[in-house]
């Protein structure tokens, strides 16, 4: 089984693009676009415009010549239906299924490939936190943006023959009986990162039963970050080593901002519990912003001129039960994107003070403990450190 840490790679180009009105395009027009292959790691996938717009992008590709393979996983593509997946296999793309679901597995259930990857011609890779749904990736009634606040990033350069073999390593062993569970973060050797130049890219991943090597790589751009530490993720119950690497760096004096979800969140209790956290992070000088015109499904870091973005949301049940991706970065055209993309996403945001939490009703209060400690309880069911 393989465990590799891949390597930086030099001459990389990358486009970041919010929300899916502005990406969700440029993905089809890329597969319109194909002219040998189509290789596609998806988590979620319903039935509805934006899927049956991706099915016929597809067929119209394989009529063309190309090579169409999608990976979906069992349990995040349950809503797509059997006659949209029937028109995919009838029309010539080869398909795969992630650990299908069954209660006769036991815990083997919950692992979950969460990642959201596209290759096209093995020369343009889109990674970030994306499903083929119409929450993603169409504009609601009212014109404005869809539902679901979310980034894509379009890589292009050699960092994209690692996503290829990322890909292929999972497709290879996907149908094969495996011994899937909880996977302890096993220390690795993270490649230095760059300090200077552009254009900077790896491949960061969670493997099934291997290291957690983009947990590693977060935790040590904390632990050597000098001005910033930013970090978006929707569900934030995040391990007590990523909890104490912010603080730390909180305590040196770097700025360090979270952007989580405010009540527009689809799983309202992972909200609650999470809140429990906010007293010690606030008195460690972190600033927490709760993004509240849409629900935020950002899974990105940026610590000082370091990015890292794609699929993880950094919470310990992601870091151990997911198959994750993230593409790091270092790259000043991207580092201005994105730090653009976080300004004005706290300035949409409700921010926590001090104040603000001492002043919570009894009601509020109660909602944390009660989902706080049944998160306790979960966790300690499934030997989980939080």
């Amino acid at each position: 089984m393989s465990s590799r840490v891949y390597e930086w790679h030099q001459d990389n180009e990358f486009t970041l693009r919010v929300d899916g009105h502005r990406y969700f395009p440029r993905l089809l027009e890329a597969f319109d676009q194909a002219e040998s292959s189509i290789d596609i790691e998806m988590y979620l996938v319903s039935s509805g415009t934006s899927s049956e717009q991706v099915v016929d992008s597809l067929l119209k590709a394989v009529e063309r010549g190309v090579t169409v393979r999608f990976m979906f996983d069992a349990i995040g593509s349950e809503k797509f239906k059997q006659p949209d997946r029937d028109r995919l296999t009838d029309g010539g793309v080869e398909t795969r299924i992630y650990n299908p679901a069954s209660w006769y597995h036991g815990t083997r259930m919950f692992h979950r490939d969460h990642r959201k990857l596209i290759i096209v011609d093995q020369k343009i890779t889109f990674v970030g936190g994306t499903g083929f749904t119409d929450e993603f990736c169409q504009k609601e009634e009212n014109g404005q943006c869809p539902r679901w606040h979310e980034q894509m990033l379009e890589v292009q350069g050699p960092v994209v023959a690692d996503w290829l073999d990322l890909f292929e390593v999972e497709w290879a062993r996907v149908s094969k009986y495996q011994r899937r569970g909880l996977s302890p973060v096993r220390r690795v050797k993270i490649p230095p990162r760059p300090q200077t130049g552009s254009g900077h890219g790896r491949v960061s991943y969670i493997g099934a039963r291997e290291q957690k090597e983009v947990v590693a790589s977060l935790l040590a751009a904390l632990a050597h970050g000098e001005e910033r530490a930013w970090l978006a993720t929707p569900y934030f119950l995040p391990s007590w080593r990523i909890r104490r690497s912010l603080m730390r760096a909180a305590r040196r004096g770097v700025d360090v901002r979270l952007l989580l979800c405010g009540t527009s969140i689809d799983h309202e209790a992972v909200l609650y519990a999470g809140q429990r956290y906010y007293r010690r992070l606030l008195k460690a000088g972190i600033r927490i912003y709760e993004f509240q015109p849409r629900f935020t499904h950002l899974k990105t870091a940026m610590v000082d001129n370091w990015v890292s973005l794609g699929s993880c949301n950094f919470d310990h049940w992601t870091l151990h039960w997911n198959l994750e991706a993230n593409q790091q970065a270092v790259d000043p055209g991207l580092a201005k994107a994105v730090t653009e993309s976080f300004e004005k996403d706290f300035s949409e945001s409700y921010e926590w003070t001090m104040e603000r939490w001492h002043n919570l009703s009894w009601n509020h209060r109660l909602k944390i403990r009660v989902w706080g400690q049944i998160n306790r309880w979960v966790m300690r069911i499934f030997g989980i450190r939080g």
